[in-house]
């Protein structure tokens, strides 16, 4: 989720210093594989405003002097691959990309590229495999996808959104979008509002709003009143939740979140109110997150600059293994069934995935564990007690 808080300009600056070989053309690659439950903005902008995404690629592209843009769009997505390759078409059809794009003497073109369902190409290494036509699995950095990405070229990687917004930028002025938010949490965002509120949304609002605001605002509020909320997951599945009390003075930036112990993530926020069985809703996201690891253990070998060959073992046991014993353990939590020594066990168990995989789903299993023994330990003892007592119970009748 960090990553996500990084603006295009970072990754245009990481390229290269010296210009690459004729031979080495560089690549704007659009990460709209979005598959993060709850978390839809992308797909709204390829849905409703494709445009917007194809004049995105232009300017991107021409920043960084990339000759051809991907799209890897999530194979899911049926109907916005529909609207996207359309949008594609009339942009050649008017001049806009194309040889002689928009008459500058600047040629640029566009592919759309499908992906085929699974959620770990949403990382970039991963997206970069599968789009070469390889198994879509993370490798190690470096070498980064600046030095060696598509096809071993110096290739940029940036989301949707991100692109999305740059021709506004261009428009009206990075003053303009650093007018909103505050101080290191500049612009606007994408929040998708979820859950128990009674008008789900997809809103674009400037960044630091308070979490409160946000929700009542635009998705009218939660369901039953304020009173009823039991916890937020502000930034999308791969973030801890947050309870109540932490909710009613929070900002939506990446500092504030940060301070309360989340993130800002895709900045998907994911509504409970006291109806839901929290143990029982983290249990189901880990469950996603065990099905969607790539299981790697194999030898991984690529091409560098020098023309040598790196072998990287990439054995990735702590997501692999780790992601089902987490599942098994909490899915305990959900009846009852465990120990107490359990719940210590298992948040030293999300504490050995976290910053030990190759990529980032490790971390995203283990930080929604994390935020619901942080704050709701006594509802899993409650659990275990309830259950203990029904076991005595039986065992005396």
């Amino acid at each position: 989720p960090y990553l996500l808080s990084l603006p295009l300009s970072f990754y245009i600056r990481t390229f290269p210093p010296s210009p690459p070989p004729p031979s080495s053309p560089k690549y704007l690659v659009v990460n709209a594989d979005e598959g993060e439950p709850g978390t839809c903005k992308d797909r709204e902008i390829m849905r409703h405003d494709p445009h917007k995404l194809v004049e995105g690629c232009l300017v991107a592209g021409m920043a960084m002097g990339a000759r051809t843009a991907y799209i890897y769009i999530r194979g899911e997505f049926y109907n916005e691959a529909s609207n996207m390759q359309a949008a594609i078409q009339e942009a050649y059809e008017a001049g806009l990309i194309g040889k002689n794009a928009c008459r500058s003497g600047y040629d640029f073109d566009i592919i759309m590229h499908r992906g085929a369902g699974a959620y770990i190409c949403g990382e970039e290494m991963a997206l970069i495999e599968s789009l070469e036509g390889k198994q879509g699995k993370p490798r190690l950095k470096p070498p980064f996808p600046a030095d060696i990405g598509v096809f071993g070229c110096p290739t940029t990687v940036a989301n949707v959104e991100t692109v999305a917004v740059a021709p506004a930028i261009c428009r009206r002025g990075g003053e303009w979008f650093a007018s909103f938010g505050r101080e290191r949490n500049h612009g606007t965002k994408l929040y998708c509002i979820s859950g128990h509120v009674n008008s789900p949304c997809t809103v674009e609002e400037e960044m630091s709003i308070p979490l409160r605001e946000l929700v009542e605002r635009h998705a009218g509020g939660v369901k039953g009143g304020w009173d009823n909320l039991l916890a937020i997951i502000p930034g999308g599945s791969s973030v801890p939740l947050i309870p109540k009390s932490v909710c009613e003075n929070v900002l939506m930036d990446f500092d504030a979140l940060v301070e309360v112990q989340s993130g800002l993530g895709t900045a998907a926020v994911i509504v409970m109110d006291k109806s839901a069985d929290v143990v029982d809703c983290i249990a189901r996201l880990l469950l996603f997150y065990k099905h969607e690891s790539c299981g790697q253990r194999e030898l991984f070998s690529y091409r560098v600059i020098i023309d040598s060959t790196i072998h990287c073992k990439t054995n990735c046991t702590p997501c692999r293994e780790g992601t089902g014993w987490l599942t098994k353990m909490l899915y305990r939590f959900v009846k009852g069934d465990a120990r107490p020594g359990e719940i210590d066990m298992i948040w030293e168990l999300s504490k050995q995935i976290e910053g030990h995989t190759i990529c980032a789903l490790g971390d995203a299993a283990a930080w929604p564990v994390q935020g619901l023994v942080r704050h709701f330990r006594p509802e899993l003892e409650r659990r275990m007690e309830e259950f203990a007592n029904k076991s005595r119970k039986q065992a005396t009748a």
